[in-house]
């Protein structure tokens, strides 16, 4: 989480471009999308970001990664989004969903 600029576990995009505070990527399916990074604390695992542009008409978008330790081998993933209209909700859920088997693919390794 802490490579705003890693896409390999999101199967749906090719390239993540940085500017400054924002990355830009395309999304298939979504078209192209802007997310603002509202907060990365590397030291309290925590990534907040905010879809600003999409092709959709988003009226609120917040997301929070959060990694959580269990133990000292294993640690559990918190992703909560919220979004309005509520519309959009459940092709943001499979998005969530597609992304976390690919963060569990990388993993693996």
């Amino acid at each position: 989480m802490s490579d705003v600029g890693r896409c390999d576990w999101v199967p749906t995009i090719d390239k993540i471009t940085l500017d400054g505070d924002c990355r830009l990527f395309e999304m298939e399916g979504m078209g192209t999308i802007t997310e603002k990074i509202l907060l990365k604390d590397n030291e309290k695992m925590i990534l907040q970001y905010s879809a600003i542009e999409t092709p959709a008409p988003i009226e609120h978008h917040l997301a929070t990664m959060k990694i959580v330790p269990n133990d000292n081998s294993t640690c559990s993933l918190e992703w909560t989004t919220e979004i309005k209209p509520e519309i959009f909700a459940d092709s943001i859920h499979q998005g969530m969903l597609i992304s976390i088997e690919g963060i569990k693919k990388i993993c693996q390794v």
